[in-house]
């Protein structure tokens, strides 16, 4: 297997499949299947976690005209042009409460007012919102809060750059959005039956539903390889059939497949839970216990699924808080700069978003103070802290600006990092080039 995939360059902005997606989910009119609850953004299914980007990676977005199949997703581009992101240039204005805002997304739960973040969101100038514990009222429902949330957005509060909305929409156990208005969606293993054609399609349909319903984030979809000789005794994935399949080739294609349905349909997608937690047994969120993996590599075939969906254009890939100890011996994968910046970033050549799994209510990474979580994880390479509890927010914003304040090299990780989401959020059209 290749070390490294060919670096390539970003797609143009999906404009004419943003409005075709948009009309689209008008029309669209689905039932929903209850789910079980309250899911975490990544690596627990719980008994129940919008304008859309195309993107392919590169530090700077390019002018390229890419050539896309239908099925896949896969883009071949020519060479890149002059890079044209303004997000340099935005983030420089920025204040550094502000950029640290835009590296924190934050969990509003189904029982929760909607207007119960309007103060955070202004005071932290916070760069995203995740619907979390079991939305079951609908689509109409849903588009009330995001609405809102939306409306957040402010020069004053959010820089003049507008929110991500996430949700977690994968299927089965971990379909956080359901009722009138939103299909009911069946797990992993589930779509792993079907054709990757017929994948993209239904995720399509999926992506409009949310873009009616005003998400423009999928955390999904999962990029995990559970081995047969594991199967359910895997606590996040395998015990829900959250996986695609044993083989990750098959589960390269589906993901591949996926993703290109959201994109169709004005989402972005987040593959997940790097550099994969299919071999482990314990559930990162609720256990510190039997989450380290002793055969993960950085040459691994169970890598192939990410690189495939970074190859495709992901929009964000989500790091996980398992241990490997064949890469990074004691260290959860979101502190690890051997697995962030060294295998991800660079072995895999992904210079986009980087976001966490969640570390504010997490059991794996509960002996870290909060602040340092989110700390932690820009010095490993990565971007978006996410976390569940709006009341971890302060303490992790407060960290990131002091630090910055004191450590010129920090300080400029966090540029680095804020300029990467900027530049999602360009070609989101959550943000405008003055």
């Amino acid at each position: 297997m290749p070390q490294s995939p060919t670096r390539r360059g970003r797609p143009s902005t999906l404009t004419a499949a943003v409005l075709a997606a948009a009309a689209t989910s008008l029309a669209a009119a689905c039932t929903s299947a209850p789910a079980p609850g309250a899911s975490s953004s990544g690596a627990t299914a719980r008994p129940s976690t919008t304008q859309a980007p195309t993107t392919p990676r590169s530090s700077t977005p390019t002018a390229t005209t890419p050539a896309t199949t239908p099925v896949t997703g896969r883009t071949t581009t020519s060479t890149p042009a002059t890079p044209t992101s303004c997000a340099p240039a935005i983030v420089a204005r920025m204040s550094a409460d502000e950029r640290a805002g835009q590296l924190l997304m934050v969990g509003l739960g189904s029982g929760t007012s909607r207007t119960s973040l309007d103060a955070l969101v202004a005071r932290r100038h916070l760069g995203g919102v995740i619907l979390l514990g079991g939305w079951t009222a609908g689509l109409d429902a849903v588009r009330a809060t995001t609405r809102h949330l939306a409306g957040l957005a402010s020069t004053a509060d959010t820089a003049g750059l507008g929110l991500l909305l996430a949700a977690d929409q994968e299927g089965g156990a971990v379909q956080q959005l359901r009722g009138d208005g939103f299909s009911r969606m069946p797990s992993a293993r589930v779509q792993d039956q079907g054709s990757p054609a017929g994948l993209t399609a239904d995720a399509t349909r999926w992506a409009a539903q949310l873009r009616a319903a005003g998400i423009n984030v999928n955390l999904a979809p999962v990029a995990d390889t559970v081995p047969t000789s594991i199967g359910r005794a895997n606590g996040p994935i395998g015990q829900y059939d959250r996986q695609y399949s044993s083989n990750p080739d098959r589960v390269s294609r589906m993901v591949s497949a996926f993703i290109a349905g959201m994109r169709a349909g004005g989402v972005a997608a987040t593959v997940k839970h790097f550099p994969g937690i299919g071999r482990i047994t314990g559930n990162t969120d609720v256990t510190a216990r039997g989450i380290t993996d002793g055969t993960t590599t950085v040459n691994d075939p169970y890598l192939e699924p990410f690189r495939t969906g970074i190859q495709d254009g992901v929009e964000l890939v989500m790091v996980g808080s398992a241990i490997y100890s064949r890469i990074d011996a004691g260290t959860n994968a979101v502190f690890s700069k051997a697995i962030v910046t060294d295998l991800l970033r660079d072995r895999l050549s992904y210079d986009g978003v980087a976001i966490t799994d969640d570390v504010g209510a997490a059991r794996a990474v509960a002996a870290v103070p909060v602040g340092e979580r989110a700390t932690r994880f820009i010095e490993a390479g990565g971007d978006i802290t996410l976390t569940a509890r709006p009341s971890t927010v302060p303490a992790m914003h407060d960290a990131i600006t002091t630090k910055a304040r004191t450590d010129p090299a920090f300080a400029r990780q966090v540029a680095a990092a804020t300029t990467r989401v900027v530049d999602l959020k360009l070609r989101m059209g959550l943000a405008h080039c003055p």
